[in-house]
């Protein structure tokens, strides 16, 4: 039998919100400020509350005479005019809080509900595992280390080289889970207002569930957010518009639900040993502590899938009590010529090219006479090296020896012939 599915409870009246009936005006007011031609059914799809709530504040608006009614367009659907104390109310709001949007819920709310998502969680199936890691070619131990990973979704520590298929394995990761997570629009919390749905780093997914939940919420696949070099102490924690005069959710928070991963960990404008501090917290407690601009501290739930990537000597970075606090530990080295050969082989024929072992045993020549470490990422980089050449030149894709000495010389920058190369004129 199919588990129901779990959706945020329909809002039928302005105490389902959780929300405060005079911040709930004053966010209708705005919204009425923001349109000149306000109806009552509008007002109510950019709030995202039924039709009667909207109503409700609204009629409380044209009692505080604030706006006016300019016509009736059905029962209960309005329209509306902003008056001269309602253009002067909206300015002194826009002030203190700038946010114009769907109505937020209540953070109490917001943490119960993506706490309990996070419980009913389905496990990986076995087939959707071995699909999401069918492209990439690991060892055994490797893989049942990750399996582990995906199916507890506790903390992943990476290291090795550059190259090697660090991020691929994260997005493998991430492939391999299953489902659709709820997040809200936005949170209210003490007055002040946190905007969590982002697009660029949500997706939205269609629900047919159509008028039977709650509309501040939003359906979207499992999030999947990467951070590198650029991450700051400061991003994460919640970021205030001078400007706009409300909250941006942080990073961690967009990710809740999904899948985080801090690439290139050790190269970001930080100490790694003060950014590895800010993560402790969150990894034992699966809760996060972030500060309003007032000072106070807030509580939200952390549950991401957490993945560092490194390419640096974790000893220099790490110290053994943060490495307890991880999940797993990973060290992804460089390929074995079997591996490379056998990564080189599916990607020529991924892209119909063909395979021939003596291109692996020419290349696995020069990587010897260049004392060259292989990388993962290398047989993919010189094939499709290869075709921008024939792209060039205007011929059919093919794999040649002639072709992947000049592959090898425009990524490498080294030759690998004595007597030079002269593959366009062979």
């Amino acid at each position: 039998m199919a588990k129901e599915e779990l959706i945020p409870e329909k809002v039928n009246n302005i105490e389902d919100t959780g929300l405060d009936f005079n911040f709930l005006a004053n966010l209708t007011l705005k919204t009425v400020y923001s349109d000149a031609d306000s109806t009552t059914e509008k007002v109510a799809r950019k709030l995202k509350l039924p039709m009667s709530v909207a109503h409700h504040c609204l009629q409380h608006l044209y009692h505080e005479k604030l706006i006016d009614i300019r016509g009736q367009l059905a029962l209960y659907n309005h329209q509306y005019v902003m008056l001269d104390q309602g253009w002067e109310r909206s300015r002194r709001l826009l002030d203190i809080n700038g946010y114009i949007g769907p109505a937020p819920v209540p953070l109490r709310d917001y943490t119960a509900f993506t706490q309990r998502q996070e419980q009913i969680k389905e496990p990986v199936e076995s087939k959707r595992f071995q699909e999401a890691f069918a492209e990439l070619v690991l060892p055994e131990r490797t893989l049942q280390t990750l399996d582990f990973v995906v199916t507890s979704r506790r903390s992943l520590f990476m290291m090795g080289p550059p190259g090697n298929g660090k991020t691929s394995i994260a997005r493998a990761l991430h492939a391999a889970t299953k489902g659709e997570v709820w997040i809200p629009y936005a949170i209210e919390v003490d007055g002040q207002i946190i905007r969590v749905f982002d697009i660029q780093n949500h997706e939205p997914v269609h629900s047919a569930l159509e008028n039977r939940y709650d509309e501040r919420w939003i359906k979207i696949k499992l999030p999947f957010v990467i951070v590198g070099g650029e991450l700051t102490i400061d991003e994460m924690d919640l970021i205030y518009s001078p400007d706009l005069k409300y909250y941006e959710a942080p990073f961690q928070m967009k990710a809740n639900g999904g899948t985080l991963i801090i690439d290139d960990f050790g190269r970001q404008r930080v100490d790694p040993r003060n950014l590895l501090n800010r993560w402790i917290v969150p990894l034992e407690s699966r809760m996060d502590y972030l500060t309003l601009h007032t000072g106070k501290k807030i509580q939200v739930p952390f549950v991401p899938m957490l993945i560092f990537s490194t390419n640096l000597d974790p000893n220099k970075l790490v110290d053994e009590a943060f490495l307890r606090r991880m999940g797993y530990r990973l060290q992804v080295d460089k390929p074995s010529a079997g591996v490379y050969a056998t990564i080189f082989q599916r990607y020529a024929e991924s892209r119909g090219l063909g395979f021939d072992q003596g291109w692996v045993d020419a290349l696995m020549v020069w990587y010897e006479r260049e004392q060259r470490p292989l990388r993962c990422c290398e047989p993919r980089d010189l094939i499709e090296r290869c075709l921008d050449i024939c792209q060039f030149q205007k011929r059919a894709p093919v794999l040649t020896l002639d072709l992947l000495e000049l592959a090898w010389l425009s990524y490498f920058g080294t030759a690998v012939s004595s007597s030079g190369l002269s593959c366009s004129s062979r």
